[in-house]
């Protein structure tokens, strides 16, 4: 399994600038829970990668070891050529939520404002060119004229943009997501997923984490992660019943027509995904597929 995508245009000029994240026998615990064992991939500069998993797989513990929120007990990590805390001003990470207080006054301008802290620091907060860069993140996540409006006054979805927004206005070489589109409504999904293409076309790397079949097959990579790496690689190697089946576990099942259906009461029975037997086999006939979803209970 080749684990390298074949990224045309200004992603195929990143790529040659060498690999995005480097880890190398990666190990982290909590107390005595190892999250993560024994993790080594590389991905190049310029992809898009999904990491898919169960719950507890460690899908979140290593968005926050490539930002630096986690440091792990053994093994390498290297991000954009360097370590870690000498990248950091290059990472922009979107955490899976995000606690709003409501005695905290923040508007939507001034909370997106906050993501060009960290590259520009006190001086460098003001001035047109900021302006225009909060400006441009608002449009580009639909919520400009949501601009004045208070946190706490925002729905689930419309906080989830700003969030977003907030990590693409530090225009970083790295961008990491933690469940973006996670229970949120449609609309706000199709305007995220057109984010993180438009953010990959400009030669940005991209690490989404997700529950979804369906939106990671449209990724160059997808890490099946099990605490351990299950399988890494293109979507149409890694997406098969067998690799999944042990990603997930004997709690996966794939019925006659193609469904699967996790079997697990935490998830109450949820349909992962829908794909024909053509699919599976990475046939052309790729307009029979109906990805679904599972969510987190």
């Amino acid at each position: 399994m080749d684990p390298t995508p074949r990224p045309t245009g200004a992603a195929g000029d990143a790529a040659t600038a060498g690999p995005a994240v480097e880890l190398d026998g990666v190990c982290l615990r909590f107390g005595r829970v190892e999250a993560l064992h024994d993790v080594t991939l590389t991905v190049p500069r310029g992809a898009s990668v999904a990491v898919i998993g169960p719950n507890g797989s460690g899908k979140s513990t290593l968005l926050g070891v490539l930002s630096g929120l986690l440091h792990p007990q053994e093994g390498t990590v290297r991000v954009l050529g360097t370590t870690v805390p000498r990248a950091r001003a290059r990472i922009a990470h979107v955490l899976q939520s995000t606690q709003v207080r409501a005695e905290v006054p923040l508007t939507v301008r001034e909370a997106v404002r906050m993501g060009t802290y960290a590259t520009l620091g006190l001086v460098g907060r003001g001035g047109a060119a900021v302006r225009d860069r909060v400006d441009a993140a608002l449009d580009r996540l639909g919520i400009a004229d949501l601009a004045d409006r208070q946190l706490p006054e925002l729905s689930g979805g419309q906080r989830q943009r700003v969030f977003v927004a907030q990590g693409l206005v530090q225009e970083a070489d790295l961008l990491l997501l933690d469940e973006p589109v996670a229970g949120l409504d449609p609309p706000t999904q199709e305007v995220i997923a057109r984010v993180v293409r438009d953010e990959r076309a400009a030669g940005r790397t991209v690490v989404t984490t997700t529950h979804d079949v369906g939106a990671a097959a449209t990724n160059d990579l997808v890490l099946l992660l099990s605490t351990e790496v299950v399988a890494y690689g293109p979507p149409q190697e890694v997406l098969v019943p067998e690799l999944l089946g042990r990603g997930f576990g004997g709690h996966l099942h794939v019925l006659e027509d193609g469904t699967m259906v996790l079997d697990d009461p935490a998830h109450h029975g949820a349909v992962v995904g829908h794909r024909t037997r053509a699919d599976w086999h990475g046939t052309e006939d790729a307009s029979a597929a109906d990805p679904g979803t599972t969510r987190k209970p």
